[in-house]
Parts: C-alpha cells; structure tokens; sequence
C-alpha cells in the first residue's frame, strides 16, 4: 500500500519508466515539472504544442530537446485532441494538463468516439500527507464539480476509491464532511451523507466502509469520537474525505497546504486513465509528486 508522498515517489521510480502525454506543453513550469520527472526516472514525455517554444523553453531549462517526443499543435482544441489521442493509441500511459483551459483539455477526454470516457463522473482527487495524522488523506472533490447532489456525491465517493484501490489499499475508510453528526432535513448534505453510509453495496468491491454525517473531528480523530460518545466503524481515522461542495474541499486542502505544510499530490479520476492538473501555485514537490501518482495510479487502473 502506497501510503505516504515518498512512497508513491518510490514506486513510480521503480519499473519501467512511464510515459506522460502532455497538452499545450509550451509552458516554463510545466516543462520543468515534465524535466523532473525524467530526471527521477519517473516517466518521459510525449509534448503536444507550440513545436518552436517548445523547443526554446527547454533550452532555456538547459535540457536537449533530443530527450523528449514533441508534436506540433497550433491550437487548445488540437493540444488536447493530440495528447487524448496519444493516450488511446497507446504511446503514452497517462495525462497532463499544460498551456490551455482546462475545459478544452476534459471536452477531449470525455469524447464519446476519440475521447477516454468510461462513463462516469469526472473528479479531482487530492491526497495530502499531514505531519499531525498518521496517513494519507485524499480530499475530494476541490476542484470540479461545484455542488454535487447525491448521484454525484457517490460518483465522486467511488472515483477516490478506485484511486486508492489502485495505490494498493485493501481495506478504505471515507467519512462524508458536515457541519456536525446529525442528519436535519433542513441540511441537505448531512441527509446524503447518511444515505451515502448505507450504500454498503456500491463499496463493496472496494472493501469501503462510509461514515456520516460526521464534522471534521469525528473524521479524523478517534479522541473526538469518543469524547462526543460517537462509534462507527472507520470514524476518527479516515482515508476519504468527501466534501459536500467544491468550497468546502477547496477550503480544507488549501488549510493542509498553507497552515500544515502538507506534502501533496493530485490527479482527476473517472477517464481510462489519470489526469494531471497542475496548478501554477503549486509547489515543485507537488508536482513532480502528482505525476508520480498519475503514473502509479496508471498501472493499476485497467
């Protein structure tokens, strides 16, 4: 089980080297994450874009263009639909998002005919390692899907449990985020959350077990539980933190990054294979971190 930062690190130094395929790659800092990750051993490049910048900007960061697969694309629209492409034809095993909007980038994937669409839901997935907890926390989702209702909750629930699933995991406790432990009517999250915890079916083939609703205590400290006389199997120490809106995940991710200094690293789940979304504030560490869990994740997901 792949269960720190360092050890997906490892892992997807181990083995044969991935391949990234990367759309609109004409950018400085994904181009330099995209150079880490080859200097790990992690996973060479297959770079869709602006041939000429491409080239330029890769010597400026004092690396041969000779090292890297590079095809020219003059527009978002053909980036996405090259580096899509290269996926499905098998000359690269997973996604990275570079230069370009990232609807244009998911327009491509979810393609019914040349896309990677399974079918299901498309959501962001966090993993964050917290120096006050004793695992990984996936976070989801903060980056997608505004105001999910309960179809889609669930969606996002099982997306971050085939990611886990695919790191290894054999046994996956999630607890659906809310204000507090009582199901009210009046507060529509907290009456899914309840309705996502008797969903034991559906987590069945990911040996999950789903609390809620619970606060953010219940999830995450058994000491909490027990001083609020709270008992449920998984409760105090989950790996799932569903967030019942995109502020509530944007908000809790961001808390573990700037207030914990928690290592990170991220991809979007529900296409045929990980999606890497990196964001500009995103440190070097979280990115090369969110590659090497595209290409863990990857050899796992089929």
């Amino acid at each position: 089980m792949l269960n720190s930062i360092e050890a997906i690190l490892e892992a997807a130094r181990a083995g044969k080297e991935g391949v990234v395929s990367v759309a609109a790659a004409h950018d400085r800092e994904v181009l330099l994450a995209v150079r880490e990750a080859r200097r790990e051993g992690i996973a060479s490049s297959l770079l869709v874009g602006d041939e000429g910048k491409i080239r330029a900007l890769l010597s400026e960061l004092g690396e041969h263009a000779s090292h890297y697969q590079i095809e020219h694309a003059d527009t978002d629209a053909a980036c996405a639909a090259r580096a899509v492409r290269a996926v499905k034809e098998g000359r690269a095993g997973f996604l990275m998002k570079g230069l370009l909007n990232t609807t244009d980038l998911l327009r491509a994937v979810v393609n019914k005919e040349t896309g990677l669409s399974t079918g299901r839901l498309l959501s962001h997935v966090m993993l964050y390692e917290v120096n006050a907890y004793p695992k990984l926390l996936a976070v989801t989702d903060g980056g997608m899907n505004p105001s999910p209702d309960l179809e889609k909750k669930a969606d996002i629930l099982e997306n971050a449990a085939v990611l886990l699933k695919a790191l290894g995991y054999e046994k996956i406790y999630a607890s659906c985020l809310c204000g507090s432990e009582t199901v009210s009517e009046k507060i529509q999250s907290t009456v899914d959350a309840k309705a996502l915890a008797e969903m034991d079916a559906r987590w069945l083939p990911y040996n999950m077990k789903v609390v809620g609703p619970v606060g953010f205590d219940l999830a995450i400290s058994r000491l909490s539980c027990e001083h609020k006389g709270y008992s449920a199997e998984g409760a105090g120490e989950a790996d799932i933190l569903l967030c019942p809106n995109y502020e509530t995940g944007n908000a809790v991710g961001k808390s573990f990054t700037y207030f914990a200094a928690a290592k990170a690293a991220g991809v979007v789940v529900g296409a045929k294979v990980p999606v890497i979304l990196v964001s500009r504030s995103d440190t070097a560490e979280t990115k090369l971190a969110s590659i090497a869990l595209g290409k863990a994740a990857a050899a796992n997901m089929g």
